[in-house]
């Protein structure tokens, strides 16, 4: 019994890959994919020299993963709201990026994003402000609405010069 369903699984399965392949999706523009996501980090940017966490939070996805170097994951747009209002409360508190690149897949659904960033905030251990650099690369994905929002966003600082 076992040797005839092996037949007929195996016999679909050829079958079905005897026809023909299937249409590949709509190649998108990646110059407006590219542009979309430059224009979404600029949002955020400017929102944190404006300390707006509501603006900052809106490029984030819903299911947004925040991955900082030697901290727990930030999963959700709730609490990655509450870690930039945090954030924005240091009146020391600056962002810079610079060396921007995006890739977008031709499909349209993902882009990645990296920059090198200066973050300068209020140390804790010192109460002095302090500037830290490093790569940042964030992943935005098309969501069901159409949007495209950060999906994924890693933070790793490099050593200081």
């Amino acid at each position: 019994m076992k040797a005839v369903v092996v037949a007929l699984v195996a016999g679909a399965f050829v079958a079905g890959c005897g026809g023909k392949p299937a249409a590949p999706a709509a190649a998108m523009d990646t110059a407006k994919v590219e542009a979309e996501v430059r224009a979404a980090i600029k949002t955020q940017v400017d929102a944190y020299a404006a300390r707006d966490a509501a603006k900052a939070a809106s490029i984030l996805a819903p299911d947004v993963v925040t991955m900082f170097h030697g901290e727990a994951n930030v999963v959700g747009l709730g609490p990655n709201t509450e870690v930039s209002k945090g954030q924005m409360a240091d009146p020391a508190m600056k962002l810079e990026v610079s060396d921007e690149t995006v890739e977008a897949a031709a499909s349209g659904d993902l882009a990645v994003y990296h920059a090198t960033y200066r973050f300068t905030f209020t140390n804790p251990a010192t109460k002095q402000p302090a500037t830290e650099a490093g790569n940042w690369v964030a992943v935005f994905k098309r969501q069901p609405d159409g949007a495209m929002k950060l999906s994924r966003d890693i933070i790793a600082d490099t050593r200081a010069p």
